[in-house]
């Protein structure tokens, strides 16, 4: 290669950051935890450490994570449903803190050397709330200094205690406190090594410990408050609120149609309208519901119902739409959230259905598990427009809100 297309390479690596390699520590025992194993808890619906995977997965610079848990947790992992594609291995760890990373540095090693050069980030399984923009600068400064790792500084007034007396205030103004992800380029980890074997009786809290034991410099970038270890039971609940503030409201938009067809009653916004005949379709026909399931589907990012139940032998005919909604419910309570609000628009000349609304929000508001008051349900004639305002068919349009899972 020439130098101009060196340099431009080199340019262009900068420019999207680096492929970085992750070690997740999830080999702790939870003891601050009142009994419960804080990996299992669930946070927004979903187990904590499964969090901690899918928000390191989702930063494009990583490309294989391996996991250290404890022995007798290494089987389950791995049959995990929800397992990023990233994750490469997961392996059982040790006693301590440094002996988890060396296993998963060697489990590293073993699905593909790596070079000197390339970074390694050491996280906690603890801190599932990392975001992308964090493990991205963390991985520029370990490129570009060798070790890194966020820190914030000490708000609080820090005390000297012995028993129960204070005895002295400490100077904080050269304080911080150290978070994960901590990054390294691979040679400088294995130089530590080489120095202070992991395996022998000295203790290190990090890695960044372990590098400034061997005189390796240690470079800071600003951590982020939302980043926090859960460790007390009270921190599944900070890490529950951070949540809910990132991810933001979901939203879903569902529209269906479907022309009248033979034979009765009609099946409409989950009840049924006597002396008004059934919409057709492969199922009992309830526009309404239909438009409401994909609604749900769109919100949480699960594609549509049409992929889910195809008009076919794998979905019975004349299924009850309140059974789609069910399954799709389901489905939307196991990526961690659940209905807020549905706002349903129903258009067609006939019948009339003024009088029926308010049973449709009803039974709307049960199907979700909702209050009344969060389902609105209104119809229109179609202003003689197209096949529902010629009276020859239905449709409708749902607007769904989703939330978090607490």
């Amino acid at each position: 290669m020439s130098g101009r297309g060196l340099i431009a390479d080199v340019a262009a690596t900068e420019a999207r950051g680096p492929s970085v390699d992750v070690v997740v520590v999830a080999a702790g025992e939870s003891a601050r935890m009142g009994g419960i194993d804080k990996l299992d808890a669930l946070l927004g619906g979903r187990p904590l450490l499964a969090r901690t995977l899918a928000a390191l997965a989702a930063a494009p610079i990583v490309e294989r994570i391996v996991v250290v848990a404890s022995a007798d947790r290494v089987g389950s992992l791995r049959s995990q449903p929800w397992l990023p594609a990233a994750v490469v291995a997961i392996v059982p760890g040790g006693a301590r803190r440094q002996d988890s990373v060396a296993a998963g540095l060697a489990a590293l090693d073993r699905a593909r050397p790596a070079d000197d050069q390339r970074v390694v980030l050491i996280h906690d399984g603890a801190r599932p709330i990392v975001s992308a923009e964090l493990v991205d600068r963390v991985a520029r400064a370990a490129v570009r200094y060798g070790a890194a790792i966020p820190v914030l500084p000490v708000a609080e007034t820090v005390k000297r205690v012995a028993g129960e007396v204070v005895v002295g205030t400490v100077d904080r103004t050269d304080l911080a406190a150290a978070q994960t992800p901590q990054g390294f380029r691979r040679g400088v980890l294995r130089a530590a090594y080489a120095e202070r074997d992991p395996s022998g009786p000295e203790e290190w809290t990090d890695e960044a410990a372990l590098c400034e034991s061997c005189t390796i410099e240690v470079h800071v970038v600003p951590g982020e408050p939302s980043n926090l270890k859960v460790t007390l039971p009270a921190d599944l609940d900070r890490a529950e609120a951070y949540l809910a503030d990132r991810i933001g409201p979901r939203i879903g938009l569902g529209h269906d149609s479907h022309p009248f067809g033979p034979g009765g009653p009609l099946a409409l916004g989950g009840v049924e309208v006597a002396d008004a005949p059934r919409l057709h379709g492969h199922s009992d026909g309830d526009v309404a519901l239909h438009a409401l399931a994909d609604a749900l589907l769109g919100a949480a990012g699960l594609g549509d119902l049409g992929r889910l139940f195809p008009a076919g032998p794998v979905t019975p005919r004349g299924i009850a739409s309140r059974e789609l909604v069910a399954e799709v419910l389901a489905r939307v309570e196991a990526v961690g959230y659940r209905p807020a609000s549905a706002d349903v628009l129903i258009v067609g000349a006939r019948p009339r259905l003024g009088g029926h609304l308010d049973a449709m929000r009803d039974a709307i508001a049960a199907l979700l598990r909702l209050p009344p008051e969060a389902v609105n349900v209104k119809a229109s004639t179609g202003n003689l427009a197209g096949d529902e305002g010629a009276g020859r068919g239905i449709s409708a349009q749902v607007i769904a809100s989703l939330g978090v899972i607490r």
